[in-house]
């Protein structure tokens, strides 16, 4: 039986990787945080599982700020894959917290990097890398386009693909870098701008608000589905040698349009319930990013299938039954 260690395994990816890696026939080993109060509600589903894929899944405390207790947690559980999906991940959030972005999401890296050598450990080793790391570079973007982060997060993600590379050269270890362009779910965090969309639209349509306050909305962006770019990530850890890949659907579509769709389709008009509001303008905007993944197509057979209009209907769909389950007084579980 193959092991993994998954490290941001509470949010959108690390569930999703958890539940395929699980599917796999894999022993899961997920980090969390300690908190007062229970953050693991995307694993709910797992947990609530009745066959034995439960007892393959085990939690354990830790942080990427804390290197000797990543040097433990890798000598306990010995996982032949490492993913590195943990970081603070909001990139507006970012220019508000700019040293705790690159505590976390630059040097965090360094310090797991640094255990799996301190362990002695024989791994495979995923980066979750990012889109935003080309910021102002125009697309479509590659796995050769330069490099032109637009905010802290941008930056210290750029620091920690650069620190995997290095590792992978200057060590011989098996170390890859996903950029990954934006990928969405039902299982997104509400503050990021296409679930808040289609959860606002699901209390529009409930009467319990009346509109939506968003940025930017000519940003150009490439919308992915989520469970299709864990199995990407998955992919990238099989392939013969360690190299870099974009993941990408090599679509670029406007807020605007995804609004438009989305509230489209619950039936709404989208002109009548969006408001602007300079608040959620970035002090440095990434105007357009869309990705190129000719090479994952090519040497790891992956391809999007869902687009954005297929994702923010079914985004939409998962919110308005959520929220109906809510009402209706009945526990809500996020499925696919």
């Amino acid at each position: 039986m193959k092991s993994a260690l998954i490290t941001g395994i509470t949010g959108q990816d690390g569930s999703y990787l958890a539940e395929l890696l699980l599917e796999k026939g894999y022993e899961v080993h997920g980090v969390i945080r300690r908190s007062s109060s229970f953050n693991t509600e995307r694993l709910d589903g797992i947990f609530q599982d009745p066959h034995e894929s439960n007892r393959r899944l085990y939690l354990h405390y830790g942080d990427l700020h804390d290197g000797v207790g990543l040097v433990n947690l890798l000598r306990e559980t010995q996982p032949d894959e490492v993913y590195n999906l943990g970081a603070m991940s909001h990139v507006k959030v970012s220019f508000e917290m700019p040293e705790y972005t690159g505590s976390v999401d630059g040097i965090g890296t360094i310090r797991l990097l640094e255990a799996i050598r301190s362990a002695k450990l024989d791994c495979r080793f995923y980066q979750a890398s990012t889109s935003e790391m080309f910021g102002a570079s125009p697309p479509p973007q590659s796995e050769l386009t330069p490099f032109y982060p637009r905010s802290p997060y941008g930056a210290a993600k750029l620091y920690a693909h650069w620190v995997t590379v290095n590792y992978r050269e200057a060590y011989d270890l098996f170390a890859v870098s996903g950029i990954l362009f934006n990928h969405e779910s039902p299982r997104r965090g509400e503050t990021f701008v296409t679930r808040k969309i289609t959860r606002a639209i699901a209390r529009i349509r409930a009467g319990m608000q009346e509109h939506v306050y968003l940025g930017n909305l000519d940003a150009v962006r490439d919308w992915g589905y989520a469970p299709e770019y864990v199995e990407g990530m998955w992919r990238m850890l099989q392939h013969d040698e360690p190299t870099d890949f974009v993941l990408a659907t090599g679509r670029g579509s406007t807020v605007r349009e995804f609004a438009t769709g989305a509230f489209a389709h619950a039936g709404l008009d989208w002109s009548a319930h969006v408001k602007l509001d300079p608040a959620y303008q970035r002090p440095t905007e990434v105007d357009a990013l869309a990705g190129d993944p000719t090479k994952a197509r090519t040497l790891l057979g992956w391809e999007a299938t869902v687009h954005v209009d297929q994702l923010a209907q079914l985004m939409v769909d998962a919110d308005i039954t959520q929220l109906d389950d809510e009402l209706g007084g009945r526990k809500v579980r996020l499925d696919r």
